[in-house]
C-alpha cells in the first residue's frame, strides 16, 4: 500500500488487468468516452482481410473479370464489416475491458485473421469453407458477450441481449448449412443470410435499444473510415513502387499518384470536416447512418483497388481498356463522395449552395472517367476544388 501525504490515507497500487467484473451497460452520457486501445488494435486487425479483399477485387478488374470481381469483394466486405460493426456497437454499450472481454475480443480477431486467409479462395475458387470458418468464430464470440450482458442485466434489458444471443447462433447455422448445400443454391441462399444477419439488431431492439454512446459512435466509425483509407494510400503505394521496379516508367506513374493522392486526402477532409456525434440521437437515425457506412467503408477500399489498377494500366498491364481503369478510381470515388453527404455532412450543412457541393463534385468525377488515362489526375483535382469550394461556402456561413 502506498500512502498519499494529503489525505493521510492509504491507496491500493492499480491492479492490472481489471479485474472481472458482472456486465451492466454503460452511461449514455458518459463524459469524455473514447476509443479504447483494444478497440484500435481490433480495428488494425480487421483492415488485413480489408486489404485481401481488396487485393483480390484489383487482380479481377485488372483482369476484366468484373461480376465475380464485385460479386467476391461485396460478400467479403460485408462478413468483414458486419463483424466489425456488431462489435463496436455492443462495445458502445458494455464495454468492461476486463480479462474475459478481452480474451472473448482475442477470439473474434483471430476469427478475422481467419476469413482473410480465406478471401483468395473465395474469389479464385468460390470456396467458402475458410471464410465462413472465420466469420462464424468471429460470430459465436459474439455470441459469448451477448450471454455475458444478459447475464448481468434484468427486465427487458435482458431480453433484448438474449434475442441478439439467439438471432446470431441461428443465423451462424445457416451459414454453416450452406456449406454443404450444392453449390447451385448459394446465389440463393446467400442473401437469404444477409437478410437473416441485418434483422438481428432491427428485431432485437424493437422495445428497447441497448445504451450505445453517440459520441464514441461517431469516433469509432470515423477512426475505421481513417484506417481504411490509410490502408487506400498503402495499397496505391505499393503498386507504385512495384511498377518502378519492374518497368522504370514514372512519367506514366506521377499523374495516377498525384491525382490518387488528392482523392484520399480529399475524402478524409470531407468526412472529418464536422462532427455528426449529435445527429445520432435514436436508432432510427444511427441504423440508418451505421449500416449505411457499409458503401461508405466499401467505396473508400475500392478506391485504393482501383488506383492498383489503374497503376497497372498505366504500365500496360492491365488488360482492359485506360477508360474502364480510370472507371475504377472515379466511380467508387464518387460512390464514397455521395454516401458521405448523404449519410454524414449533409446533417451539418446550411444552404442549397453547402448541399450542392458534394452532389454536383460526384457528378464531375464520373465525368473525368471519360478522359481515360488522365481521368485519375482529373478526378483528384475536382475533389481539390470540392475541398476548396466547401472551405470558401463555410467561410462566408462563419
Amino acid at each position: 500500500m502506498a500512502s498519499d501525504p494529503a489525505a493521510g490515507a492509504p491507496r491500493p497500487h492499480p491492479v492490472d488487468p481489471r479485474p472481472v467484473r458482472r456486465m451492466v451497460p454503460r452511461d449514455r452520457d458518459e463524459p469524455h468516452r473514447v476509443a479504447t486501445p483494444l478497440e484500435l488494435f481490433f480495428d488494425l486487425c480487421f483492415v488485413v482481410a480489408v486489404g485481401q479483399a481488396g487485393r483480390e477485387l484489383a487482380h479481377s478488374l485488372a483482369a476484366g473479370h468484373y461480376g465475380e470481381g464485385l460479386r467476391g469483394f461485396a460478400l467479403a466486405f460485408f462478413a468483414i464489416w458486419w463483424a466489425w460493426m456488431n462489435f463496436t456497437w455492443f462495445a458502445s454499450a458494455y464495454d468492461v475491458d476486463d480479462v474475459p472481454y478481452r480474451l472473448t475480443t482475442l477470439v473474434q480477431i483471430a476469427g478475422v485473421l481467419i476469413l482473410a486467409a480465406g478471401v483468395p479462395r473465395l474469389f479464385t475458387a468460390q470456396d467458402f469453407v475458410l471464410a465462413i470458418t472465420g466469420y462464424v468464430v468471429m460470430r459465436l464470440a459474439m455470441v459469448t458477450q451477448w450471454l455475458r450482458a444478459a447475464a448481468g442485466e434484468r427486465g427487458e434489458a435482458r431480453g433484448v441481449a438474449l434475442r441478439y444471443a439467439a438471432g446470431i447462433t441461428l443465423c451462424q447455422a445457416g451459414w454453416v448449412v450452406m456449406l454443404v448445400l450444392p453449390d447451385a443454391a448459394r446465389p440463393y441462399v446467400i442473401p437469404v443470410g444477409v437478410v437473416c444477419e441485418l434483422a438481428v439488431p432491427v428485431v432485437a431492439e424493437l422495445r428497447m435499444q441497448t445504451a450505445w454512446h453517440p459520441h464514441h459512435i461517431a469516433e469509432r466509425y470515423g477512426l475505421f473510415t481513417l484506417i481504411v483509407l490509410g490502408e487506400t494510400v498503402a495499397a496505391a503505394t505499393v503498386a507504385v513502387q512495384s511498377a518502378v521496379d519492374e518497368h522504370e516508367e514514372l512519367g506514366r506513374l506521377v499523374p495516377v499518384a498525384v491525382g490518387g493522392l488528392l482523392i484520399c486526402f480529399a475524402a478524409w477532409w470531407i468526412y472529418f470536416a464536422r462532427s455528426v456525434h449529435a445527429h445520432l440521437r435514436s436508432n432510427r437515425q444511427a441504423f440508418a447512418w451505421g449500416y449505411g457506412h457499409y458503401v461508405v467503408f466499401a467505396s473508400a477500399a475500392a478506391i485504393g483497388t482501383g488506383l492498383e489498377v489503374a497503376v497497372e494500366s498505366a504500365v500496360h498491364k492491365a488488360e482492359i481498356s485506360e477508360t474502364a481503369a480510370a472507371a475504377t478510381v472515379t466511380v467508387p470515388t464518387a460512390v464514397y463522395l455521395l454516401t458521405v453527404w448523404f449519410l454524414h455532412s449533409r446533417h451539418t450543412k446550411r444552404g442549397a449552395l453547402a448541399q450542392s457541393i458534394a452532389p454536383a463534385g460526384a457528378v464531375l468525377v464520373l465525368a473525368c472517367t471519360a478522359l481515360g488515362a488522365s481521368g485519375v489526375l482529373a478526378a483528384g483535382l475536382v475533389c481539390a476544388l470540392m475541398v476548396s469550394a466547401g472551405l470558401l461556402v463555410h467561410g462566408r456561413e462563419g
